[in-house]
């Protein structure tokens, strides 16, 4: 696993980590870099999703975590919980984990979830970690709980490592907003609506990214102690880019129909939210403290996840399909994208007495002309 010094790896060997979850997307990559770095291995999990993916070396506890531990009084180096109460597992831990590495989510963040409260709406772009957090659960109830559970953490492990994920994507994702895509292509679409030319940036992170930056705790101990982390790819992708890059991994031209946001709803989906305005973090402390980079570059992680999903397809009508709220209603983005199409042509050609242009700042095709028709040392 890139991000293992050969110190790390070494320092590994014997020492015991605890993996709640680990069957998950970002936890199969995790336990594999454990597993590498030399860890004795034993995740806990319910035993509804065993993976094929998971080294056999690994032990496998079959517990609830929803309803409490039963580690028969034993003790880990490293704990890292990705699954379950996190606030009720941070104290039940406490005592028996050396080094506690947790994972939560961004909703954290006043304006994430409920983009009206800031003023004007949208959340603030970047956000880093020192941000303003839910006050209030009136404000957002789930963004609430999750202030309070990292509260817990640091309240039971003052050293803990926190990150803070956004959407996940790759293998064995629930939520998987490339199958929006996906799906369309495999049952022959040519065309797809986007919302303002979609060009909302909403960050995502991979799986292998996500479990890196975890990895990367875990080897740096005490650059990570006592800090909430942002993680996600370095590169964030708008909604247009992941839809072309999409087509692109799969052999595929899509014709992208570009409508207003109010009178897209076909493109709210893939959006995942009730506006179009951004939500992007801010990445800097995980660089600067942990030495972060993406393992797999985003633009190459959307064609990885691609295919992953032509060869594991979802469900038609499944649980995927249900969360995403995408109901594939073909015939109605027929009518809506050749409504618009007659929009548009029936638009006046209005004269303008000077025509608008970019500012005499841009330079670029289309903007101020140079000076000089050769380039003069």
């Amino acid at each position: 696993m890139p991000g293992a010094t050969a110190t790390s790896m070494l320092a590994a060997v014997g020492e015991r980590a605890l993996v709640i979850g680990g069957t998950g997307p970002t936890g199969l990559p995790l336990v594999r870099g454990l597993v590498d770095r030399g860890y004795d291995v034993t995740i806990l999990h319910r035993g509804t999703h065993e993976r094929d993916e998971t080294p056999a070396a690994v032990e496998h506890l079959h517990q609830d975590p929803y309803e409490g531990l039963d580690l028969d009084g034993r003790t880990y180096d490293v704990v890292v919980v990705m699954y379950g109460r996190l606030r009720r597992i941070a104290d039940l831990t406490r005592g028996i984990a050396g080094r506690f590495v947790s994972v939560g989510g961004v909703p954290a963040y006043r304006g994430w979830m409920n983009p009206w409260l800031p003023d004007p709406h949208g959340l603030p772009v970047p956000v880093a970690e020192d941000a303003p957090r839910v006050e209030h659960e009136e404000e957002d109830p789930k963004g609430y709980r999750i202030v309070r559970t990292e509260d817990a953490v640091f309240e039971h492990h003052p050293d803990a490592a926190h990150f803070r994920y956004p959407y996940v994507y790759g293998p064995y994702q629930l939520v998987p907003r490339e199958w929006l895509v996906v799906r369309r292509i495999l049952d022959g679409r040519r065309r797809m609506i986007v919302a303002d030319d979609g060009l909302t940036l909403h960050h995502h992170g991979y799986t292998e990214n996500l479990a890196h930056a975890l990895l990367l705790a875990i080897d740096r101990p005490d650059a990570a102690a006592g800090k909430v982390f942002n993680a996600g790819d370095e590169e964030v992708l708008t909604t247009r880019q992941v839809i072309e890059l999409v087509a692109a991994a799969l052999g595929r031209e899509l014709e992208i129909v570009s409508m207003p946001w109010d009178l897209a709803p076909p493109a709210w989906p893939l959006v995942g939210q009730p506006l179009p305005t951004h939500r992007v973090m801010d990445l800097t402390r995980i660089r600067h403290d942990l030495g972060y980079r993406d393992v797999t570059p985003a633009r190459e992680a959307i064609g990885l996840t691609a295919r992953w999903l032509v060869d594991h397809p979802c469900p038609r009508g499944g649980q995927e399909e249900t969360v995403l709220t995408d109901p594939f209603d073909y015939a109605a983005e027929d009518a809506l994208m050749d409504a618009w199409e007659r929009a548009r042509s029936s638009m006046p050609d209005v004269e303008f007495r000077t025509r608008p242009g970019f500012g005499l700042a841009y330079s670029g095709p289309g903007g101020r002309p140079r000076s000089k028709p050769a380039f003069e040392e």
